[in-house]
């Protein structure tokens, strides 16, 4: 895990942040918040989880997405007063007893906590079987540029709030929430054998998703749901329903 953490200041910072990322800004006085940045037709650009100090508020992000949200951040700022910022600070994480200043992980109570410091790594948690096991994606991983946040699980995994009002690609994922069905997405299956992650799933001799993360007998693979089967295949892994 490597991150990399934004400042982002300026009596602009909450309503700038607010008009731009999917979740509520407002939650932060209870916590982290998990969000992410969008593009105007509502695909993935970057996730991240913020907290707020007195200084700031702060984007825990992939180290490799970092300067593209910097990016784009900054081009979304304007005449706004928002400065924005690349920290030295770096995350711990754990699944035991939490450190003191330590916040839990809004995704899901199994990923446990992360601490803001001057100290990084985590308690060896295996981080993979909790995601597949809760179909949690990853940034680069199950996260992609292609990647709707809605058939990636975004709503169960608190990531975002759909009364908070506009921000870039809202309006494609209210009508995916509101006007139809989620017919393809992000779910937990059981795989025998190993296959690479990017490998197809096919079903019937055709086409119907794509595997990736493995932890022991399930992934998590990209699917057409009314395709899903027990006889699906992944390369030389056979694949079933969870």
């Amino acid at each position: 895990m490597t991150r990399t953490i934004l400042k982002v200041s300026g009596k602009d910072a909450h309503a700038f942040l607010q008009g731009l990322v999917t979740n509520d800004v407002d939650k932060l006085k209870q916590g982290l918040v998990y969000a992410a940045l969008l593009t105007p037709q509502g695909k993935y650009l970057a996730d991240f989880l913020m907290y707020q100090r007195d200084d700031g508020i702060f984007l825990d992000a992939d180290s490799a997405l970092a300067p593209s949200l910097m990016q784009r951040l900054t081009m979304y700022r304007l005449r706004a007063d928002v400065q924005i910022s690349e920290t030295e600070l770096t995350v711990r994480r754990g699944t035991g007893p939490a450190p003191e200043g330590a916040l839990p992980d809004p995704r899901h109570a199994e990923l446990g906590w992360r601490l803001y410091g001057t100290q990084s790594g985590d308690d060896g948690t295996d981080w993979d079987a909790i995601r597949v096991a809760h179909c949690i994606p990853d940034t680069g991983i199950e996260l992609t540029p292609d990647s709707y946040i809605l058939e990636s699980g975004f709503e169960r995994l608190n990531g975002v709030d759909f009364k908070k009002g506009c921000y870039v690609g809202q309006e494609v994922t209210a009508r995916m929430k509101h006007k139809t069905e989620l017919r393809k997405g992000l779910a937990t299956i059981r795989i025998t054998g190993t296959a690479p992650t990017g490998t197809d799933v096919i079903a019937s001799g055709k086409t119907i998703g794509t595997l990736f993360t493995q932890s022991g007998d399930q992934a998590i693979a990209y699917l057409r749901f009314d395709r899903v089967n027990d006889n699906m295949q992944a390369g030389d892994a056979t694949l079933h329903k969870a």
